[in-house]
């Protein structure tokens, strides 16, 4: 079983969700809104997020996600939410089974090259990716006036009740 990373891609769930939920109430305009030194635009930003982790997926489980390329470059906030969802579930199931964590992938790299990359290393890039593009939109939400979102494990673990309180 991978049961220590179940509670990670759980948070990283959840922390998107909570992203999502917070920005299903903001303009188009605001949706558009970005800062400087982040990925782009709130909706943008919110897309590949979604997008990559599919990627991410595909590679790891050889599934294909169906709605993965149709339509996610116009992806609204309730559609994200759904395909969130979606992964959430797919992630699950994935790491309810044993797999190799040193069964290598090719991955295109920069500089025109590929490498072999460990299937541990693509988990681990598929979790720290979602948290780095959170943490911008987090940055460009709190630009625009919207307070700052509570999103480390910690929280997790409390409002999931991960981490219940000791009685007695």
């Amino acid at each position: 079983m991978n049961d220590g990373l179940v509670d990670a891609f759980n948070h990283s769930a959840w922390a998107t969700n909570l992203v999502l939920d917070t920005c299903r109430g903001l303009s188009d305009e605001q949706l558009s809104s970005a800062v400087t030194g982040t990925y782009g635009s709130i909706i943008a930003t919110l897309r590949h997020i979604v997008s990559s982790e599919a990627s991410y997926y595909r590679r790891l489980s050889g599934e294909d996600v169906s709605w993965h390329n149709d339509e996610i470059e116009s992806a609204d906030i309730a559609t994200l939410t759904t395909h969130a969802e979606d992964m959430a579930g797919r992630w699950r199931r994935f790491l309810a089974t044993p797999f190799d964590a040193e069964r290598t992938f090719i991955v295109p790299w920069d500089e025109g090259v590929e490498r072999d990359v460990p299937a541990g290393v693509v988990l681990a890039q598929a979790l720290h990716h979602a948290g780095e593009h959170r943490t911008q939109v987090c940055t460009t939400l709190t630009a625009i006036g919207v307070p700052p979102l509570e999103l480390g494990v910690w929280e997790f673990a409390e409002a999931t009740n991960r981490a219940p309180v000791r009685t007695g």
